[in-house]
């Protein structure tokens, strides 16, 4: 499975490099665009769930990287001020 990093910029301005354990955040999310923070998070739980079922399907558990990465977005957009999480880029 191949694993990427989705770039991102936070309402507040910060940036962050986000863990993915496969490439299915790239149906879900596009690079350039703005996603208000709640839309962003619910995307970013969808895919990060797909992504962590397809490990459990292939390993037989679930990807602990991409739940401790969905972690992190959830309780970092409980502190942002209302506003938009812009996705800069996507690494493989």
């Amino acid at each position: 499975m191949p694993e990427m990093r989705f770039h991102i910029r936070w309402p507040d301005g910060t940036r962050e490099a986000c863990y993915a354990p496969s490439l299915v955040i790239k149906e879900h999310l596009a690079v350039g665009q703005d996603y208000p923070v709640a839309e962003f998070v619910a995307l970013s739980r969808l895919a990060l769930g797909i992504a962590s079922a397809r490990v459990r399907a292939r390993y037989g558990f679930p990807c602990g990287r991409a739940e401790a990465q969905l972690a992190r977005i959830e309780e970092t957009a409980r502190r942002q001020a209302p506003g938009t999480v812009y996705v800069e880029s996507f690494e493989v």
